[in-house]
């Protein structure tokens, strides 16, 4: 059905945010027009329920400062002087540069530099993938958001498998570790609040007390990157309790027996020494979680953006198995369920147009470091579904890499972002509403899929038609380049490897909008021995300890503080932060600091404090209270810095790879605190 030439009226639709939640949506028209976005209430996960990003995303998706037109560069970079050009200019300017390039320097001095923007699979890693395999420019890793807990995930549980969401409404104890739901994950939060109703307990941990920890029965604060010692020290009590499933032990896992004894020396004493959380509640914690069924813990991003993140994960990953919660409905744990929906990524990606199997990868947290680089240098960046100047680990860092004359960058994007002022080319970009994809949620067990609703805004266009005009352009003439949007869905969704999608197909989607996953997840684990691995063989030869093991945070420097730069409520990375709407709602960036450091430091409430390390500083409004623990600082969002005010945290943090999967450090870095001179 062509909903574009329907000009009024309401319409299905699908977020497309990087939110496990992925909301089924009604669009309404007029005119031809959005007007206004709800929620779609038979949609059965989200049902009806959106978030404010999504309520006011006609203001994003009708923005004057919305890119109409393609730019090129006209004054110094990072100036944002730029004049309009046509696509034509455009696409001979890039592919002239990159053929001149390949003959001089080779394909690998092109480097791509792409996320989740936007969540559509043909968006985010479909015809992108493909040119850049034929063109063989140097392979980006992505690995920014949760490659290390993922990992770490597989290593116990084999893959992005967990409970089914719907059925947490049985569960009767929620731990919710190292996530602000509220802010994150909404539709778990409502329904864990009805299982609430009866009876079910919300425990939260994490660094610090945000909106879901206020919204907790129990909040339990601990100190950044100690996850893993605290869930060690959960399993100690569990065991010498006698709290643990020994029947499931027995038949679902292997390890145990190593397990067991590997934990005596995670005694609450010490446990508490390392974690800040207290014997007592590490004891009443341990027998909650032993004595309460169905249980369910629900994994965050936040606790793998440490230098021991996979191992954080890969811990907390164990405890279900040790009171036989898989087997009970609403039981288990959730750090994501993408395996359900693992669609042909080989079709939609097309690896095979890869010549040079050796192609080097870039760790895109490195993404500074290689631009600055000498050896094998950069020579042009094309930037996507991304803003790594404002996004990326050790901005500053980048900025001075994006600021290299040499340096030939194109960004293609919805406006004019932090990144796209360092671009010699910026291409307008299509939102989601207007363009064919498919989505699959990490959290949820629905495939989606996403039919344009309205005409593109200017001259926009999507990924897909962008990257089939470079193809064109550099003269390549394999038919995976003429490939339409029902072709890749349907190549997409071949994929005899996963049972779960038997039932989809092109046909089904269009008729039904969603459809779940043929869920049949335990017993039959994807690990090498079948079964959940609590001592990991496959580790051990990897190089990692097999068991789960604490191990300490890199001190990078003497200052005191640890630095968590956390997500806020109204934003999304840097998506909404420069929009006047959200900025309202959020007010300003905030430093959350422990009354005794303030104190110390004759910092006072409301007072601009300077947090600084080698890297740079920041100056941020400071909040006094219990929020947070002693030696620790938390902002939330990233501000964008068009109105000249010093607070670009990402300037702080560390550019370090996490223990696993190439993951970010986001949140292991050291600062120190000042008051600023009056």
């Amino acid at each position: 059905m062509n909903y574009i030439t329907q000009r009024d009226g309401i319409f299905p639709s699908v977020c497309s945010l990087d939110c496990p939640d992925q909301c089924g949506l009604l669009v309404h028209k007029q005119n031809g027009k959005i007007t206004k976005i709800e929620g779609d209430p038979k949609h059965p996960v989200t049902k009806g329920n959106i978030c404010n990003k999504v309520r006011h995303m006609t203001e994003r998706l009708y923005d004057p400062q919305r890119l109409q037109f393609p730019l090129k560069r006209v004054g110094p970079k990072g100036s944002g002087s730029f004049e309009r050009t046509s696509w034509t200019e455009a696409i001979e300017t890039i592919t002239n540069k990159w053929k001149d390039l390949i003959e001089k320097k080779g394909p690998e001095s092109i480097l791509p530099y792409s996320f989740y923007g936007n969540m559509g699979i043909l968006a985010a890693e479909g015809m992108d993938r493909r040119f850049f395999n034929r063109l063989g420019a140097s392979r980006l890793d992505r690995t920014i958001c949760n490659a290390a807990g993922s990992e770490g995930y597989a290593y116990t549980m084999g893959g992005s498998f967990g409970t089914d969401p719907e059925e947490t409404i049985h569960t009767q104890l929620f731990i919710m570790w190292g996530i602000n739901a509220v802010s994150t994950n909404m539709h778990q939060v409502t329904i864990a609040q009805a299982a609430r109703k009866n009876g079910a307990k919300i425990v939260v941990i994490d660094v610090h007390k945000n909106q879901t920890g206020r919204w907790a029965d129990w909040f339990i604060p601990i100190l950044p990157g100690t996850d893993s010692a605290l869930a060690l020290g959960l399993m100690h009590i569990l065991y010498a309790e006698n709290l643990v499933d020994e029947d499931f032990l027995k038949q679902y896992t292997v390890g145990d027996a190593q397990l067991r004894e590997h934990v005596k020396d995670y005694d609450p004493n010490t446990v508490s020494a390392i974690t800040g959380v207290s014997i007592e509640d590490i004891y009443k914690l341990a027998r909650m979680y032993g004595q309460t069924s169905p249980s369910l813990i629900r994994i965050g991003n936040g606790l793998q953006h440490h230098d021991n993140g996979g191992m954080n994960v890969r811990t907390i990953a164990c405890l279900p198995a040790l009171t036989g919660q898989w087997l009970k409905k609403g039981g288990g744990a959730i750090k994501g369920n993408s395996g359900y929906l693992a669609f042909n990524t080989d079709a939609v990606q097309r690896p095979d147009l890869l010549q040079n199997k050796q192609t080097r990868v870039v760790n895109m947290n490195e993404l500074g470091k290689t631009l600055l680089g000498e050896e094998q240098p950069i020579s042009s960046l094309y930037v996507y579904s991304s803003n790594p100047a404002i996004v990326a680990p050790n901005v500053t860092k980048v900025r001075q890499g994006l600021m290299r004359e040499d340096l030939f960058t194109v960004v293609h994007d919805l406006f004019l972002t932090e990144t796209a002022m360092y671009a010699d080319i910026v291409l307008p970009a299509s939102s989601s509403f207007e363009s064919t994809d498919f989505y699959t949620s990490y959290w949820h067990h629905y495939l989606q899929i996403q039919q344009p609703v309205i005409e593109r805004y200017g001259e926009a266009k999507s990924n897909m038609e962008v990257f089939k005009l470079l193809a064109e352009e550099m003269g390549f003439t394999e038919p995976a380049f003429t490939d339409t949007e029902e072709d890749m869905i349907r190549q997409a969704l071949n994929q005899e490897e996963n049972s779960f999608l038997t039932e989809m197909t092109y046909e089904s989607l269009l008729e039904k909008q969603y459809i779940k996953a043929n869920r049949t997840f335990f017993p039959n684990l994807p690990t090498p021995s079948g079964k959940i691995e609590l001592f990991s063989s496959r580790m051990e030869k990897q190089g990692y300890d097999p068991l789960p093991t604490y191990r300490p945070l890199v001190r990078d420097n003497d200052l005191p503080f640890l630095f968590i730069p956390g997500p806020n409520h109204n934003f999304l990375n840097s998506t909404f932060s420069t929009n006047d709407k959200h900025m309202k709602l959020e007010k300003e960036p905030k430093l959350h600091i422990n009354s005794a450091d303030a104190k110390a430091l004759g910092i006072e409430e409301n007072e601009i404090v300077r947090i600084f390390n080698d890297q740079g500083d920041c100056l941020i409004k400071a909040v006094i209270g219990n929020n947070v623990l002693p030696g620790v600082l938390i902002t939330q969002g990233l501000w964008g810095d068009a109105s000249g005010a010093n607070r670009l945290v990402n300037a702080l943090t560390p550019d370090r790879i996490a223990d696993m999967g190439g993951g970010a450090v986001f949140f292991s870095g050291r600062v120190g605190c000042e008051k600023t001179k009056s």
